[in-house]
């Protein structure tokens, strides 16, 4: 039985409020931290072929390089604040009421 103006059809989830898949997520931090410590490593070279104000330079980048690097890979992006709707009967089907 309906009453009026009551729509009570189930409600889709949206997918824009669908978090992000945990491989894909795992795959971009790991990405993060192999560029940011590639970058110490080239840090670390350049320090050894540089004089002057360049050669502490980078040397500073390379000894806080990995502070940034595992801070950045276990940054986990916040999920989305929202309501997951949950599923209801499928459609063409009727739910039996007490």
């Amino acid at each position: 039985m309906r009453t009026e103006g009551h729509d009570e059809r189930p409600r889709p989830q949206v997918v824009t409020t669908a978090p992000e898949n945990l491989r894909d997520e795992q795959r971009g931090r790991m990405q993060r931290y192999l560029i940011t410590m590639s970058i110490r490593t080239a840090s670390f070279v350049l320090a050894v072929l540089t004089e002057g104000w360049l050669r502490w330079t980078f040397v500073v980048l390379a000894v806080f390089l990995p502070y940034i690097a595992v801070v950045a890979a276990n940054a986990v992006r916040p999920r989305p604040l929202g309501r997951v709707d949950k599923p209801g009967p499928a459609p063409g089907t009727h739910q039996i009421r007490p």
